[in-house]
């Protein structure tokens, strides 16, 4: 079982590295867009700490997520927008201390959760340490989208690993979003670290179906952040090359994903 103080840790270092990126940032970089249509710097950190606050409500009183819920589905990506628009509206220095302190409370939050205890969550009901991988992945996405704005290159670290394994479990729910009946086989998914030498595996060796390459280049594909065509990822076998035409690690219908030949 995967200890939560860990995941926490991660995720409170993935937050400051982002943070980092934005604290001394003058206001009007704040505008800056980000290679989500319409999504300026001040969106991406006003919808991080909207979905904290999403993820606070799940923890502490799931009755009144059930809300949060019925909107999604009425209009899922209207649902997200509408959130990010209204607390890009704010100052940034109030944009920035409320994700700040919204993700400090959601931590506080899944330290409380009973072990064992399902939260619900845009898709299906998940524990503690899975919502704090989802954080980490969302927070590493959209960081990576504050970078492009900036012109910066965020150096990958062994945080991915949340990210690819998020990847991995997501397999089925790629398929089913699609309407695609999901591989009844495991997939051998073998990617390269970060550190250019050390190897994260999932899945028995000998599957008939198998992905290799880098590990953030899954990471990058499976949050839709870079086109497959930009990235060294290889397929052996049918139905591990059609998910990685489909892959998707957020909730929510299938993002059109980016266009080829975008930013490394």
């Amino acid at each position: 079982m995967v200890e939560l103080a860990p995941v926490l840790a991660d995720l409170a270092d993935e937050c400051a590295d982002l943070d980092r990126l934005v604290a001394d940032l003058p206001a009007a970089s704040w505008d800056l867009p980000t290679p989500a249509p319409g999504w300026t710097i001040a969106h991406q950190i006003a919808h991080l700490a909207w979905t904290e606050e999403a993820a606070i409500t799940a923890a502490t009183a799931p009755d009144a997520f059930g809300e949060r819920i019925r909107e999604a589905l009425d209009d899922f990506d209207r649902f997200v927008d509408r959130g990010a628009q209204a607390g890009a509206t704010a100052l940034p220095a109030e944009i920035l201390e409320r994700w700040r302190r919204s993700r400090s409370t959601l931590a506080d939050a899944l330290r409380a959760t009973p072990p064992g205890t399902k939260l619900p969550w845009y898709g299906v009901p998940i524990g503690a340490v899975s919502m704090a991988s989802a954080r980490i992945m969302e927070t590493w996405a959209h960081g990576l989208d504050v970078a492009d704005a900036l012109g910066m290159t965020r150096e990958p670290t062994d945080r991915l690993r949340h990210v690819a394994h998020l990847a991995v479990r997501t397999r089925d729910f790629a398929f089913a979003l699609r309407q695609l009946p999901a591989p009844t086989e495991e997939f051998r998914v073998a990617l390269t670290a970060p550190d250019g030498s050390s190897e994260w595996t999932w899945g028995p060796e000998d599957a008939d179906q198998q992905v290799t390459g880098p590990a953030l280049d899954l990471c990058l594909l499976a949050t839709q952040r870079r086109h497959r065509t930009d990235l060294a990822l290889v397929a052996h076998g049918a139905d591990a090359d059609r998910w990685l035409d489909i892959a998707q690690t957020f909730a929510g219908p299938p993002g059109a994903g980016r266009p080829a030949g975008g930013a490394r």
